[in-house]
């Protein structure tokens, strides 16, 4: 029997959606459920489950986000799996009383709830940065992924059949939140991935994990390679201008596998905003709490485990040399919060010599 204490929370708290929902029903109908701006898989995923529960329970609600779709694969998994998620209207927040908030909290800077709002249900994986105020609030990091609670609150539900393309999504949300499960706590992850795989449409589902790529994707990433620099087992990216935030986490990711390297930083410029994403591959240590530290606004940054990301605004008119002094003053202070000593300075390995 599997005693991981953490699977039975997993558990509790999809219950706790169930209850919440069946209590409520109409009262709170019509529901906004709304994802963090720039959503990933994980994000994606569970508001559209909470939406196939909600529906069950009689609940009209309408899936937002307030950014745009910019990884490939996450712009694949809508239209493959024909998600009804939609870009947030202004009218949105007007039309709609009641707001669940997935994959994010009102305190966090990732999304476009009103700060004078309060939200009907949080649901989350990630460290409150205070205490969230809701009807129902469900904060848990240490479930591996927001979607692993609503893929369990959708296997409750004993429907008999789960739709193939919520299931795919589920499936597709719990791999990439957890690095193909790499990162999935005992039991807990594995348990609820297992049970919802066979619902899947799993030629969908490859499909999505392997997409074409844009030649300025490419590009970007050679740019991320030529820029790179190491300091003691850090190493630093900066992308300049990108024509998505995604791309910065997933150059962070691809650097991560450098020999050697024990954290990966790489920043961007988007829409007058540096966007900066963190990975670590040193056990045990929070990514979240190293990034929030040498932001100037902690609710800017945020993560789980080895990830983090956050952005802060400089302006759509800032002059290019202010950008680099960021961007290096940035990654100063990031070689101080990692105790990398002064003495040590950064190098450029990949950088061309012709």
């Amino acid at each position: 029997m599997n005693k991981d204490p953490r699977r039975f929370n997993v558990v509790r708290n999809a219950r706790r959606i169930l209850r919440f929902l069946e209590a409520r029903r109409e009262s709170i109908s019509p529901l906004l459920i709304l994802t963090h701006d720039y959503p990933d898989p994980d994000s994606l995923a569970s508001a559209v489950a909470l939406q196939y529960i909600a529906e069950h329970f009689g609940i009209v609600s309408r899936v937002v986000y307030g950014g745009i779709l910019g990884r490939n694969e996450n712009r694949g998994m809508v239209q493959i799996l024909k998600l009804p998620v939609h870009k947030l209207k202004h009218s949105d927040l007007k039309r709609y009383q009641y707001t669940a908030l997935l994959d994010t909290q009102p305190e966090f800077e990732n999304n476009s709830f009103p700060k004078n709002r309060k939200a009907t249900m949080i649901i989350d994986q990630h460290a409150s940065l205070g205490k969230p105020s809701a009807d129902l609030t469900i904060v848990d990091p240490d479930c591996g992924a927001t979607c692993v609670i609503l893929a369990r609150a959708v296997l409750l539900l004993k429907k008999g059949v789960i739709p193939s393309r919520l299931a795919a999504a589920l499936a597709y949300g719990i791999l990439t939140d957890t690095l193909n499960l790499y990162r999935a706590p005992q039991g807990q992850v594995i348990d609820t991935y297992r049970d919802i795989i066979p619902f899947c449409d799993l030629r969908a589902l490859a499909r999505i994990q392997n997409p074409t790529r844009s030649r300025r994707f490419f590009g970007t990433l050679a740019k991320g390679i030529q820029r790179a620099m190491v300091r003691r087992g850090l190493i630093v990216s900066h992308l300049g201008s990108v024509e998505n935030p995604d791309v910065v986490s997933q150059t962070a990711d691809f650097l991560l596998t450098c020999k050697g390297v024990r954290y990966s930083c790489c920043t961007g410029r988007f829409r007058g905003n540096l966007h900066v994403s963190l990975r670590t591959a040193v056990p045990g240590v929070e990514a979240g709490r190293i990034l929030r530290d040498i932001f100037a606004n902690r609710g800017e940054a945020g993560g789980h485990g080895p990830i983090a990301g956050g952005s802060f605004k400089l302006g759509d008119d800032i002059a290019p040399e202010l950008w680099d002094e960021m961007e290096m003053a940035f990654a100063e202070s990031l070689s101080k919060r990692l105790r990398i000593p002064k003495k040590t300075e950064f190098i450029y390995p990949f950088r061309s010599k012709n």
